[in-house]
């Protein structure tokens, strides 16, 4: 299989493992986001808390240039490590939701 191809499988595998770990408000739906025509992957909650809009973007990675680029974490787990374990080089990992400057002293990807 086509390295892009395992990357995106990685990507699908650690966000949904991600989503079965919310706890369940029913008027709150986790949602998974799989854009594999542009590459842009994302897990969202979607609903209402009494008369409050909720919409919130918690994990949000993309794929550009063959490499994979975290844009956004708002969860406790270290996406880039997980995506090492599975076997992606730290080279095609690339932290985009630090500013350019600071990428390349991450120890991943610069771009």
């Amino acid at each position: 299989m086509e390295r892009i191809e395992f990357y995106r499988q990685y990507i699908r595998n650690l966000l949904t493992k991600e989503a079965a770990l919310d706890e369940g408000n029913y008027n709150v739906e986790s949602q998974l986001v799989f854009d594999t025509e542009h590459d842009h992957y994302q897990l969202i909650d979607i609903g209402w808390e009494g008369l409050t809009r909720i919409y919130n973007c918690f994990i949000h990675i993309d794929i550009k240039n063959g490499k994979i680029w975290i844009q956004h974490n708002m969860t406790d787990v270290d996406l880039a490590d997980k995506l090492v374990d599975m076997g992606v080089p730290k080279e095609d990992i690339v932290l985009g939701l630090h500013p350019p400057y600071k990428r390349p002293y991450t120890g991943y990807g610069v771009a």
